[in-house]
């Protein structure tokens, strides 16, 4: 278990940060990126809940409860590089995690009408703020396909922020009366 006794530590005054191996690198690594930006989509999925809170149905917020702290593995299995012999064994997000997210996509998505159009970012203020967590999602799956590039990472995590941004967009219509709130893409609309 986790024990902060001090918010500050100094130790990052010089541009560099610790990670769960102990090794420092500098602040800007592709390391830190990643999960650094897992940890912005964690904030941004913070939000989300803020709106949802209040919705009849409580589906979406004990989802995005499940989903909060499974970044947080996320950012802990980024955080921790790929030793030989660890002295503890390393937080790693695993496939069950990953299928969840795919079973609770499958079921929303089952209750929503096909599109036949992109969906603009919009609706409702829980929608708005689900597509503001998928992007940024992306954005954290980018990042760390470009750490994967260079160092090895768990494949897992790859496939669960995958899941994740997708699973964000069909929130989205889901919030958005399952759909029927969407507000959707007119291509060449203001010519």
């Amino acid at each position: 278990m986790v024990k902060l006794t001090r918010i500050y530590t100094k130790g990052g005054d010089k541009g560099k940060t610790a990670l769960g191996s102990g090794q420092r690198v500098v602040k800007h690594h592709p390391r830190v990126a990643a999960y650094g930006t897992v940890d912005e989509a964690n904030a941004t999925v913070g939000l989300v809940r803020l709106h949802s809170a209040g919705l009849p149905d409580k589906t979406i917020d004990e989802i995005l409860g499940r989903v909060q702290n499974d970044l947080f593995d996320l950012g802990a299995d980024l955080a921790t590089p790929e030793v030989e012999n660890p002295e503890y064994p390393p937080l790693r997000v695993t496939a069950p995690q990953v299928e969840r997210l795919e079973q609770e996509i499958d079921r929303l998505n089952a209750e929503l009408a096909p599109l036949n159009s992109f969906v603009l970012p919009g609706g409702s203020p829980a929608a708005a703020y689900l597509h503001l967590a998928r992007t940024v999602s992306r954005r954290a799956e980018r990042e760390i396909t470009v750490l994967a590039e260079a160092e090895a990472i768990n494949p897992e995590a790859i496939r669960y922020i995958n899941r994740l941004s997708d699973l964000f967009f069909v929130m989205s219509r889901y919030v958005n009366d399952k759909g029927a709130g969407d507000v959707l893409w007119v291509p060449g609309a203001n010519r």
